[in-house]
């Protein structure tokens, strides 16, 4: 059985892995991607995003949230579509594609940075991207997306002291919850930056899960505060890429 690459652009070739587990497709930015940006990668284009989307629920997929693996008990297939960060082009260039293919998405929001940038990632020159305010987001949640919470400042928390593990992830529940009123039940680690300390606080603070950049598809027998997911990106352009992509022909 030929193996599914090691990222999501289309839906033909995770046909296979999909049917084994609940996949979770882990996008960060969504638009046009300007000049001088160090992590291309993380950028989606409008287009390709209602493309992935459109196979999606051509294929007669629903969907589902990340406290949902394990518990498809049906045979529609589903698929989980989150956000890390908080950006405002996925308010911007993601909200109109998702009601058209009626999906649902969930956002990790980085609770210190609403309305702020993503410092954490800007070389010296690069230009910040805005990230959501608290206008977007409850124009979110009233559309029927989720939020999730991605810490108050997005540090390495294998990197900090327990107490400041513990206040990045519980304080950012909290923050979250009430400014918004609702229950902030799913966590993201920053980085994919976790260790059994680090998901012991998280489960400690509450949540009942927590996502991962590690790649796979879950089927309900693994730890909740350790799923799988598969970035969602463009293809590849790189003669590496290029080369291996003729060799599965």
């Amino acid at each position: 059985m030929r193996a599914a690459p090691p990222y999501f652009t289309n839906l033909g070739p995770f046909h296979a892995l999909f049917s084994r587990g609940l996949p979770i497709l882990m996008y960060h930015k969504l638009g046009p991607r300007p000049s001088g940006v160090r992590l291309k990668g993380l950028y989606l284009g409008e287009s390709l995003f209602r493309r992935q989307l459109h196979q999606l629920r051509a294929a007669g997929f629903r969907s589902a949230m990340p406290g949902d693996v394990g518990a498809n008990a049906d045979a529609q297939p589903a698929v989980v579509i989150t956000f890390d960060d908080g950006f405002r082009n996925v308010f911007e260039h993601g909200m109109q594609a998702l009601v058209e293919q009626g999906f649902q998405a969930i956002e990790y929001l980085v609770a210190g940075e609403l309305g702020g940038s993503n410092r954490w990632e800007v070389a010296e020159g690069e230009i910040p991207a805005p990230m959501m305010d608290a206008g977007q987001v409850r124009a979110w949640l009233r559309a029927g997306h989720f939020i999730g919470s991605h810490t108050l400042s997005h540090p390495w928390l294998t990197r900090l002291p327990e107490a400041d593990a513990r206040e990045e992830i519980a304080a950012s529940k909290k923050r979250l919850e009430d400014a918004f009123g609702v229950a902030v039940d799913h966590f993201c680690y920053p980085y994919g930056d976790w260790n059994p300390r680090v998901r012991d606080l998280v489960q400690e603070a509450g949540y009942r899960t927590a996502v991962t950049t590690e790649f796979g598809v879950n089927d309900g027998t693994g730890d909740p505060f350790a799923l799988r997911r598969i970035l969602a990106r463009y293809q590849s352009r790189s003669p590496r890429a290029l080369w291996r992509r003729l060799q599965r022909r």
